[in-house]
C-alpha cells in the first residue's frame, strides 16, 4: 500500500503507514480519505497535537496520555469524543491520519 500525493509516491508499510513522517497537509487529506475520514477542526487539532508531540518526543502517545494532552486544546475532550474522530483507534489511526510512522505500541510514556 501506498499514498500518491502531488504526484509522490509515499512508502508505508503493510498496514498503511508511513515509514517516514510527512508533515504536509495534503499528506493527512490524502490518508483521511482512503481512511475514510471527513476532517474536521477537532481532526486537524488532534493532527497538530500528535505532530508535535512526534517531533518533541520521537514517538506519539498512548491513548491515555494523548487524552490526557489534549484535553487543554479540546476542552470537553473524552474518550468517546476521540473514538468518533478516528473509530479504528484514536492513538493508531490518528498517527497514521497525521502522517507519522505506526505507534510503538502499548506503553510509551
Amino acid at each position: 500500500m501506498s499514498y500518491t500525493v502531488n504526484g509522490e509516491e509515499l512508502e508505508t508499510d503493510d498496514q498503511g503507514y508511513l515509514l517516514e513522517p510527512d508533515y504536509r497537509d495534503e499528506v493527512v487529506e490524502a490518508i483521511a480519505q482512503a481512511e475514510g475520514l471527513t476532517l474536521t477542526d477537532d481532526h486537524w487539532t488532534v493532527v497538530r497535537y500528535l505532530r508535535d508531540e512526534y517531533r518533541e518526543h520521537g514517538h506519539t502517545p498512548n491513548f491515555r496520555n494523548m487524552l490526557k494532552g489534549l484535553s487543554e486544546a479540546m476542552p470537553g475532550c473524552d474518550s468517546k469524543s476521540l473514538y468518533d474522530l478516528f473509530p479504528v483507534g484514536p492513538a493508531k489511526q490518528g498517527a497514521k491520519v497525521a502522517g507519522l510512522p505506526q505507534p510503538l505500541g502499548k506503553g510509551g510514556y
